[in-house]
């Protein structure tokens, strides 16, 4: 949790010059300045944070995850996809199982993260989809709940993701 403070104070410094350590909200969010959209995440060994000037990118959302093993993911599957997003998972090889649940609890977080700042509307796994994702790291998602009058169901966006030592990263970004 600290470090990746540390991080963004570190981010913030680089882009504007600023030494601001983000708050906590009461909604347990970071509290950036108004014309900075960010995003925090850390997972075991690692921390990061991305900002950028809101003139740029409306919504940022990061997040880093240790890879699952096939037990626990398979646990937690039906907690994180939704009944399209299983059977896609049960037509597909089974060695990447482990992998498309951690992305897909993942891409979903940092989609929270990114949209949560723009539409101040909490919603939680079900309300999004993974439609598709390439071994290159591509991901397509699609909203599915209504949590804006601009954010409604069916809104698609692209997220990114890379492995890397066993942890997995996300991101999407809402460009302005």
């Amino acid at each position: 949790f600290l470090a990746g403070r540390v991080c963004a104070r570190a981010a913030l410094q680089r882009l504007e010059g600023l030494s601001f350590i983000p708050a906590i909200g009461e909604d347990r969010a970071p509290v950036w300045p108004a014309h900075i959209a960010g995003s925090i995440t850390h997972s075991t060994g690692r921390a990061a944070a991305i900002v950028a000037n809101k003139s740029h990118w409306r919504g940022l959302g990061m997040d880093l995850e240790n890879l699952l093993n096939a037990d626990r993911a398979e646990r937690l599957a039906s907690e994180i996809l939704n009944p399209p997003e299983l059977q896609r998972m049960a037509a597909g090889p089974r060695e990447q199982m482990a992998l498309l649940i951690t992305l897909t609890f993942s891409v979903k977080e940092s989609l929270f993260k990114a949209l949560y700042p723009i539409v101040e509307k909490r919603f939680y796994f079900e309300h999004a989809e993974v439609l598709e994702w390439r071994e290159s790291g591509e991901v397509r998602l699609r909203l599915l709940t209504d949590l804006s009058s601009e954010w409604r169901n069916g809104t698609e966006l692209d997220a990114q993701f890379g492995v890397k030592d066993g942890q997995l990263l996300s991101l999407v970004s809402i460009k302005a």
